[in-house]
């Protein structure tokens, strides 16, 4: 099952709870008008001073020396320093002094025993109240006082005590700088004195000349410029190095044929014109020997001689291609040789530098020590000479009083209509904040609203308060319409017309079921319809004191068959409305609804009477309201409003659902309908408009039987 949606208070609905609880909003609020009304004439009247300063931050007509002119940045925490600095023990405690409030204060409140220091600033301090004038640098300084003339002398007193604080406190910290800066002063011409004889004496144990000394570190043995000479002739013989390097590293590994073919081709790597001669000679003399093998034999003397001149031009060229893997091998050692020279000329010259370095290096660093306290000895005599400049310039006036405080003329304490008004407003929100919180705490029935949503069933019937007996007030009472609105519901919520027993049950006690049974089964009974109301509520019966009959025979004399159903049913006033009392219950048969002669007895009336009706006692206390409910056609439960928890309406509906009840609606019971307007409809308009209707008919000239007949048709209609 879905739950039900959550419903949304209206403004009607506020309107009702402040109705409901207007006697807790008016208590609260008396009380409160009350207390204000009365703090407020009981309060001893104050008069109240106020002086007001100009605060700046410190700074000179004139910037120092060493200062540029420029304007102070935006401080956020300026002023709320300065509100504490003005309530501080240094500030009011020289006001308590100028002022004596210890021996003041003390006669006027310890009795006259003198007050101590800490004890008279708690009270001036509880008499001020510091206020910022918004996008300025003001301040109020206000303080209230049974005298006017003490209030405005106190507002004054704390006015001119911060202004001296402020200037004394400036002089004081520029002095103190000052001395601070001059011993530092004498510090540090100590220091350059020890220096200065430390660097002399390292200066003539390290042989330093006049010409190194001048500078601030060991002048170096060679230039940088030669440096940087020596360095490129390294790179350009590395290179050199480097070519020749890989020339014999690709040639070395080819053999002579190779080389032979190799080094003609490549001029730029081996330009060498002799070598290319001399193959061209052996090209020429390997043609003529092939051409004189083909013209005499191998002993002929030509052919010889063209194998001999090839062979000495082979070993020429082998020899010749020899020399020049011994060049460029020589070439590479030598270039290897030149940048070892020019590494170990640079690396000794670095390294006697370093030596020369390190010898001087104490002498030195000294001086640079010297050099740096001779700096800032120059700079603290430049501060001195500015901070002693800066004493003597005109100052900005860094707190001025504006305006003195004078006597007030009338007392601002305290202030009656404004704390009345205030006790009126605090009163009506605190009343109706309470009557909305009691609202909240309480979760009885509200609303039918509440009911439908918490209980998932209809609302029948809606009864308001004070209702009474409708036997005894007759069929006119004007509290007879919101009954007939329920049989109507009840009629038309049965499925079956044969359904004619009913039972009233309620979670507890006292929420009106045997008053609904009663009316409910008259103005049934009115109808014409023969009706029996049957007190089932063993223990605490009362309806025979409602009817003015008697107890017994009863209910159960019937069920233990003492008695016929002719004995136990007793006639009222209403000619079809029939009663059974419950009878008395023996302490033996206090299970006596759940025997079979109770479920005989209940099919017996069924055929008799054309509608039944069972009071029942409280379903969550006793195991009979179950019974009944399990045993009868319809159940009605009956609910009062604002009595028992939302909860416990709950567990009573699911008490009757587990034992098989058949729950036909809710009876919405002692309304307040003139608290919940939404409830007027259901009962005071059928009333009202039913008593104009008549008024109306019987008060027409001439027509008093027309009248008359339509009084029937109304009831006739319900």
């Amino acid at each position: 099952m879905q739950p039900p949606p959550e419903t949304k208070l209206h403004f009607l609905d506020y309107w009702r709870i402040i109705r409901i609880r207007k006697t807790v909003i008016l208590a609260v609020f008396i009380l409160v008008v009350v207390t204000a009304t009365l703090v407020t004439i009981i309060l001893p009247e104050s008069y109240s001073s106020t002086a007001r300063i100009k605060i700046e931050r410190d700074s000179s007509d004139i910037p120092g020396m060493t200062q540029t002119p420029m304007f102070a940045g935006y401080d956020p925490y300026f002023i709320q320093t300065e509100f504490e600095m003005i309530q501080s023990e240094v500030i009011l405690g020289k006001v308590i002094d100028l002022l004596d409030l210890n021996k003041v204060w003390g006669k006027k409140y310890a009795g006259g025993e003198q007050l101590k220091t800490p004890e008279t600033m708690t009270l001036l301090k509880a008499r001020m109240d510091l206020r910022p004038v918004r996008n300025t640098t003001f301040i109020e300084i206000r303080v209230y006082s049974e005298s006017a003339k003490e209030a405005a002398d106190i507002a004054n007193a704390i006015a001119d005590a911060y202004h001296g604080y402020r200037l004394e406190q400036r002089r004081q910290l520029t002095m103190g700088g000052i001395k601070a800066l001059e011993e530092r002063y004498q510090e540090q011409e100590i220091k350059i004195s020890k220096v200065h004889d430390e660097a002399n004496r390292l200066r003539k144990e390290l042989n330093i000349s006049d010409y190194e000394a001048a500078g601030t570190a060991p002048t170096p043995l060679i230039e940088s410029d030669t440096l940087r000479r020596f360095e490129t002739l390294r790179i350009e013989g590395e290179m050199r190095y480097i070519g020749k390097s890989n020339q014999l590293s690709m040639l070395r590994p080819l053999s002579k044929e190779q080389l032979r073919n190799e080094l003609p081709n490549l001029p730029n790597i081996v330009p060498d014109p002799l070598l290319n001669e001399l193959l061209a000679q052996l090209n020429m003399a390997e043609q003529r020997l092939v051409a004189v093998r083909n013209d005499y034999a191998a002993d002929h003397p030509e052919y010889k001689r063209a194998s001999e001149q090839v062979e000495a031009l082979n070993n020429k060229v082998n020899d010749r291609i020899d020399g020049i893997m011994a060049s460029i091998s020589n070439q590479v050692a030598s270039a290897k040789a030149e940048v070892d020279s020019l590494k170990d000329a640079v690396e000794t010259a670095k390294k006697l530098d370093q030596e020369k370095a390190d010898k001087s290096r104490p002498y030195f660093d000294k001086k640079l020590e010297l050099d740096n306290l001779l700096h800032f000895r120059q700079v603290l005599d430049m501060k001195i000479a500015s901070e002693k400049i800066d004493v003597d310039l005109p100052k900005t006036a860094m707190v001025e009083v504006v305006d003195h405080a004078v006597p007030g003329l009338h007392p601002v304490r305290p202030n009656k209509p404004l704390n009345i008004v205030l006790g009126i407003i605090i009163g009506l929100v605190v009343g109706v904040g309470l009557a909305f919180f009691i609202e909240y705490l309480d979760t009885s029935v509200k609303t039918i609203d509440d009911v439908e949503r918490s209980l998932q069933s209809p609302v029948l019937g809606v009864i308001p308060q004070n209702i009474g007996y409708l036997i005894d007030e007759g069929s006119e009472s004007p509290h007879a319409e919101a009954y007939r609105v329920l049989r109507t519901n009840l009629l038309f919520s049965r499925k079956d017309d044969k359904l004619n027993t009913a039972v009233v049950v309620s979670a507890g006690a006292g929420e009106g079921k045997s008053t609904t049974v009663l009316n409910m089964a008259t103005v049934f009974a009115q109808s014409g319809q023969r009706t029996l109301v049957v007190d089932s509520d063993l223990r605490r019966p009362t309806m025979h004191k409602t009817l003015r009959v008697s107890n017994s025979p009863g209910l159960t004399n019937y069920l233990l068959k003492q008695k016929t159903l002719e004995e136990v049913i007793q006639t009222t006033s209403v000619p079809t409305l029939d009663f059974m009392p419950s009878g008395k219950l023996p302490s033996s048969s206090l299970g006596i609804l759940s025997s079979g002669q109770m479920k005989e007895l209940i099919s017996e009336l069924k055929q008799r009477y054309d509608f039944v009706f069972f009071d029942s006692p409280p379903i969550m206390g006793v195991s009979d309201a179950s019974v009944l409910a399990s045993e009868v056609d319809l159940t009605l439960q009956v609910i009062q409003y604002r009595r028992y928890p939302q909860p416990m309406n709950i567990r009573a509906k699911q008490m009757i659902e587990k034992v098989g009840g058949n729950l036909v609606g809710i009876v919405l019971n002692n309304i307040n309908v003139s608290q919940d307007e939404s409830y007027y409809y259901y009962s005071g308009y059928y009333h009202d408009y039913y008593s104009r209707s008549e008024e109306t008919t019987e008060g027409s000239p001439g027509d008093k039987e027309s009248g008359a007949k339509a009084k029937p048709e109304i009831k006739q209609k319900y």
